[in-house]
């Protein structure tokens, strides 16, 4: 598949054979695109994202590659799909390289024209793109159903992006591997005193339509 706009680019394998903590903040303000029919998509813009590593205790694959997370240790570009306490779905992305456990979770996901806070957290995102343990391990290309671009003019009009520590996890706390978009108000947990915009001053999504 063609994509038609010059001002977005297909990310494709090499940008996520990096490690997560470098690709976690370059996420920010690319589009995650699901096609929908041959002119029809659900698109939105990433907005929060974590890092693992499988040198660090909340990964994983820190005590090594299990039949549950042997995604995390291949192909940088494919998902990784898990169910967490058996109740909703997290939609990680596959980095780093081969045999080395390494991901980035997309926790928050604004799309234009719907509610603010329908893809705010790991669960609701996954249930608005319909990501479940079928598309474990699918590679992230058009051909695939679902892909990601880039928007070269992105860092000119996200503004600033937030980096702090991970949430919801038990050991390594404070690695400070989760960056938001500040001026968002679908980010699902702000830092403590950063206060949500107003909506007449917050950043608003675009569409991969619209482009």
């Amino acid at each position: 598949m063609q994509i038609k706009s010059k001002a977005i680019s297909l990310l494709k394998k090499e940008f996520f054979s990096r490690p997560s903590y470098l690709v976690a903040p370059k996420l920010i303000g690319c589009f995650l695109i699901k096609r929908l029919s041959n002119n029809k998509y659900l698109s939105g813009v990433i907005i929060e994202t974590e890092a693992y590593s499988q040198e660090e205790a909340s990964c994983h694959g820190f005590s090594g590659k299990t039949q549950r997370n042997k995604t995390l240790f291949g192909e940088p570009g494919n998902f990784y799909i898990y169910l967490s306490y058996g109740i909703y779905h997290c939609v990680n992305i596959v980095t780093g390289k081969n045999n080395l456990a390494n991901g980035v979770l997309l926790r928050s996901i604004a799309i234009k024209g719907e509610d603010e806070r329908i893809a705010s957290g790991p669960g609701l995102l996954a249930n608005r793109f319909g990501l479940n343990l079928s598309h474990n391990n699918l590679p992230l290309l058009p051909e695939s159903g679902f892909w990601l671009t880039n928007r070269e003019d992105s860092k000119k009009k996200l503004g600033k992006i937030v980096q702090t520590t991970r949430i919801g996890i038990s050991q390594a706390k404070d690695i400070p591997w989760r960056w938001y978009l500040e001026s968002s108000r679908s980010v699902s947990k702000r830092v403590k005193g950063d206060k949500t915009p107003p909506a007449n001053k917050c950043w608003l999504p675009s569409s991969y339509e619209g482009l």
